[in-house]
């Protein structure tokens, strides 16, 4: 019986949408310039840079050119026979020339994109994000503004100290809750508070 995690599931979902939105982009796109876009098949395996998928379903390359294939069959010889940079090309190394790292032929290469400090390299996204939260929080800050400026009508005379002054006298004088309440708090006989 077939057995999908959740997050298996998930994350199988998620690939495929990702893929489906690129492709219909595509394909919008091509319909104005008159070209044909390809299909990708979705019952094959995908590549996916993931930290909590170390072994991706297919390698990174597909296709390989000549230099590649004999480092292929290089690989199925003894690992001693191999060099560093044929086993692993560093980052350092793909850092250091101006060429795309697909050029440098290494077996890690071949089947991965990204190394794991490559992928856990910090982004500054979170800038961005703190940008737009900082635009949206303007943006609404200045809506407030216009509507209680052109918007709302003037605050009601009742809010005014004077009007409160008064209505404070008048509860007084009615004697309003007068055992826990309101009127228990003032003494009458000198006319100020307890």
């Amino acid at each position: 019986m077939l057995h999908l995690t959740v997050g298996r599931l998930g994350c199988l979902l998620s690939r495929r949408a990702v893929v489906a939105l690129t492709n219909s982009c595509a394909r919008m796109s091509s319909h104005s310039h008159h070209e044909v876009s390809d299909q990708v098949d979705m019952s094959q395996p995908m590549y996916w840079d993931r930290l909590d998928t170390p072994l991706p379903d297919r390698a990174w390359i597909d296709v390989l050119d000549s230099k590649d294939k004999s480092l292929k069959q290089k690989e199925k010889g003894p690992w001693t026979a191999l060099s560093k940079e044929e086993k692993i090309a560093s980052s350092e190394n793909v850092l250091s020339h101006s060429f795309s790292f697909y050029s440098l032929s290494s077996l890690y290469r071949l089947k991965f994109n990204h190394t794991y400090p490559e992928m856990k390299k910090p982004s500054h996204e979170w800038k961005t994000v703190i940008g737009g939260m900082f635009i949206f929080f303007g943006i609404t800050g200045l809506v407030v503004f216009w509507q209680g400026h052109y918007v709302y009508p003037p605050q009601p005379h009742t809010f005014g100290e004077e009007w409160q002054a008064k209505q404070v006298q008048r509860m007084l004088d009615m004697r309003v809750n007068p055992i826990e309440g309101f009127s228990a708090k003032w003494d009458y006989k000198n006319k100020q508070w307890k």
